[in-house]
């Protein structure tokens, strides 16, 4: 099944929302340390409910870590300085869908090594959608895609 990540999350809410969608769809969440909140504070426990019970949830200490526990996975990263849309991207069953971080993104660094980068084509007014947002649209046409390859 499709993976999701969080590259360093900064926002508690953002957080509990993607654990949310992804114990709904079965997905595994991977978390890319560290975060700027603590998963075990109780005000984040409740903001998450019982959704996290229901999430398999894999912590990393860094990016990494990350990379070198999931040799065998595509990892496709969203991002709004990507050139290719998500709407004709050939979603597998095994990708894992990297999010950045909600101030800042990825590093360069990181832009540079991930082969599949997608952006979700939004008003050139604009700058960007919620990171939450952008995981329920991505997870909902990715698991379409795999769905249809059946």
């Amino acid at each position: 099944m499709i993976n999701l990540a969080i590259y360093k999350p900064d926002i508690p809410q953002n957080t509990a929302a993607i654990i949310r969608l992804a114990a709904c769809f079965s997905l595994k969440l991977h978390i890319i340390e560290p975060c700027s909140f603590s998963l075990d504070d109780s005000r984040f426990k409740r903001v998450a409910m019982d959704y996290r019970k229901l999430c398999k949830i894999l912590r990393y200490p860094d990016y990494e870590k990350f990379i070198t526990s999931n040799l065998k996975s595509r990892i496709i990263l969203m991002t709004t300085k990507a050139k290719n849309s998500y709407f004709s991207f050939n979603f597998k069953k095994d990708d894992i869908i990297l999010l950045g971080r909600e101030s800042a993104g990825v590093p360069d660094k990181i832009h540079k090594e991930v082969k599949f980068r997608l952006k979700i084509p939004i008003n050139k007014e604009t700058r960007s959608l919620n990171v939450a947002t952008t995981a329920a649209m991505v997870v909902s046409i990715a698991l379409k895609n795999i769905k249809s390859v059946k």
